[in-house]
Order: C-alpha cells, then structure tokens, then sequence
C-alpha cells in the first residue's frame, strides 16, 4: 500500500466516528418528534450516548490490538457498528435507540484506537504529526458533505434511512480495510493480554508528565467541539433560522478546519508540533475572549456573518491544536501504541463528552454558554500544557518534534 492510499484509508477508518455523529444532526428534530421527545436538550442524548460508548470501549481495544494485532479487533469493531446502525434502522423507542447509539460507538473506538495505533507504528515524531494532518484533512471532508447528505436522504424517506446509509458506508471501507491492510504491529511489541499487562501499560501512560498533560488538555479543547455539536442544530436553526442552510453552515467551518489540518502537514516539519500548536493555543484563546466579550457586550444575538466569523477562525486554530496534541501525547509512548492509544483517546473522548454534555445542557436559547465554554475550555488547556512543559512555550525538546 501506497502512503496515498494509506492516509485515505485511516481517514476513512477514523471519519466513520464523524459520519455516525454529522449525518444526523439535521435528523434530530425529526427523530425526537418520531420517537415522542418534546425536549430539544434532550435530543442531544442522541450523540452523547454514541460519545459514551466510544468512549468507554477504547479502553479494551487498545491492549487487545496489542496482543492480537490490529486488524482483527478492528475489523470485529466495523462490524459491530454495521449492526447497530442497522439496529438503529429498526428501533421503535428513545430508549432502544440510545441503547444502539452506545453500542454502536463501541464499535466506532476500534476505528479511532487501532489507526491512531497503525500510524504510530509506521511513524514518529514530526512525520506522524504531518501524517496525522494529512489523515486529518482527508477525514474532515466528512463534516463538509455528512449534514447535507443527511438532508438529502431524508427528502427521500424518514431518518431510518439515514443509518442504513451508515451501515453501508461503514460496510465499503471495511471491505476496503480487509482486503488492502496489512498487519502493522512488530512482533517484538506483543504485548501479553492479562490484567498485570493492562494495567502496567496503563501505569505507563498515566505516569508520564507529557503524554497525560496533553492528554488532559486535549479533553477540555475537545469538549467545546462536542459541546458545539450537541447545540449546533439549535443555534444554526432555533437562533440563526437557517432552515435547510444548516450544513452549508456546518460545512463552512470544517473546511476552516481542514484547510487548517492541511497547513499543519506543510509546516509541521519545519516548525515542530509544539511551535505550532502552543501558538495556535495561543490564537484559540485570543479569539474566544473576543467572541466571548462580542456576545457579553454586543447585541443579542450577534449577527450571524461575526458568530461564524469568530467561530471559523477559532476552529482554524482547533485543526492545529488537535492533531498535535495527539502526536505529542502519543510521541514517547511508541512501544505501547495500542494501549496509550485507548488510555489517551478514552480519557479524552469520555471526559470531552461529559464536558460537551454539560455545555450543550446549558443551552438557554442564545450562544453564550457555548462561547463561554470554548473560553473557559481553552484556559484550563493552556494550564496542563504549561504543566507538561514546565512552563516553557515553544521549545522543542529534539530537533524530531
């Protein structure tokens, strides 16, 4: 396989978690009313049950990918998300739903997991961060095109359809996954899968300063993501009344993020992962504190061109935070890949979950508790990135990062 084809497969392995979550946000109106749930903030529950359980799983796919190589627990995690989403078709409950929508990201972890797994096997340090940016570029398409195809599907039929969608989706790249992927982990890092082996990775990661540092602080900048997502139908709907311009909407700042994913990979190798993300840290807080002083101060509610507007750019700086906040955490874990893979990607997806649940609930019919949660997020991240750099800034510890 061509390093082509390989970033468009992780991509593609890694946007099945975006694509069970984008699709059907313009559907969650429709869902709640089929389904008997009067209350928009309760709608959300809808993305934060899948969130939960993709959350959680990644817990156990990490260590078993380190003991049975890669591509049997990722293919078994494809299939469970084909069946759930195939379930979700059939439901005839809320209930039943969130109950499929946490089994289904059970499945989903094994995307995230094993292919953050696989990249760390083939590279390290400025190469798995321009990696990681191109995989981030190609997997963000699918916030750009995933709402409007949800709104495509459902002038066609009712929401149902919109997870048989899914469950074929995800059914192509598997197929694609088995017959291209080769196995990635080297004999040599086998790890034995017992609880004492568990949790002395475990141990591993949670006791290295950098790796859980930027771990925690990838949570918080990840929970004003969540956070958006759990409210972007109510405040592109309910407050701007975009009607069916919703995922032009949404489409907008991805390709804000994607651009952003893209210039990462071109100057990752010559500034370094901390460089460039400190800065943008930097620039993430600088635009929340506008925005967030524009909402205190200004009308109410902003006018949409500066909500989106202040959004986009503080996205942009999201798309250089993320990836190289992962690459840092994952850098002096490459011996362990699989299971600091699960401890960094539950702590950060279970607990930005939780925090996106939290902003989301707050909705109040404006934007500001979204805005005041992307400031208050990124103080809080900028604290453990100082922790984990000993309040040095934009010092590279080798020439590789």
């Amino acid at each position: 396989m061509g390093k082509g084809e390989f970033i468009a497969l992780a991509a593609f392995l890694m946007a099945v978690n975006s694509l069970a979550i984008d699709i059907m946000l313009p559907a969650l109106q429709q869902i709640g009313a089929s389904l008997g749930i009067e209350s928009e903030n309760h709608r959300q529950f809808v993305v934060s049950a899948y969130l939960l359980g993709f959350g959680l799983a990644q817990l156990f796919y990490g260590p078993l990918s380190d003991r049975f190589g890669r591509r049997l627990p990722l293919l078994i995690g494809l299939a469970i998300y084909i069946a759930s989403a195939l379930g979700i078709a059939l439901v005839p409950s809320f209930a039943g739903l969130l109950a499929l929508r946490f089994v289904q990201g059970v499945g989903s972890a094994a995307t995230r997991v094993i292919t953050i797994s696989i990249v760390r096997d083939i590279y390290g340090g400025r190469q798995m961060a321009e990696v990681m940016s191109l995989i981030m570029m190609v997997f963000m398409i699918v916030p750009v095109i995933a709402p409007g195809s949800g709104q495509i599907i459902m002038f066609f039929g009712s929401w149902h359809l919109i997870f048989v969608f899914i469950a074929l989706m995800a059914a192509l790249i598997s197929v694609w996954a088995y017959m291209r992927l080769p196995e990635t982990l080297h004999p040599s890092n086998i790890r034995p899968f017992t609880a004492r082996s568990v949790i002395g990775g475990f141990k591993l990661v949670l006791t290295n300063r950098t790796a859980l540092c930027y771990t925690i602080a990838s949570t918080f900048i990840f929970g004003s993501l969540f956070g958006f997502i759990n409210s972007a139908q109510q405040i592109y709907v309910g407050i701007y009344d975009l009607g069916a311009y919703f995922p032009v909407a949404f489409a907008g700042v991805a390709v804000f993020m994607s651009l952003s994913s893209f210039l990462n990979s071109r100057l990752v190798g010559k500034f370094g992962m901390r460089r460039l993300s400190h800065g943008a840290l930097a620039g993430f807080i600088a635009v929340n504190t506008i925005w967030l002083a524009s909402l205190i101060l200004g009308p109410q509610p902003l006018p949409f061109p500066f909500f989106i507007g202040f959004f986009g750019l503080a996205m942009f700086q999201f798309g250089w935070i993320g990836s190289n906040f992962n690459s840092l955490a994952m850098e002096p874990l490459g011996h362990v890949a699989g299971t600091a893979s699960s401890v960094l990607g539950f702590m950060s997806t279970v607990g930005g979950a939780l925090i996106g649940a939290g902003i989301g609930q707050a909705f109040n019919g404006t934007a500001l508790p979204m805005v005041a949660g992307y400031f208050t997020v990124s103080i809080i991240g900028l604290i453990f990135v100082l922790i984990a750099e000993k309040g040095r800034l934009f010092q590279p510890h080798n020439p590789a990062v």
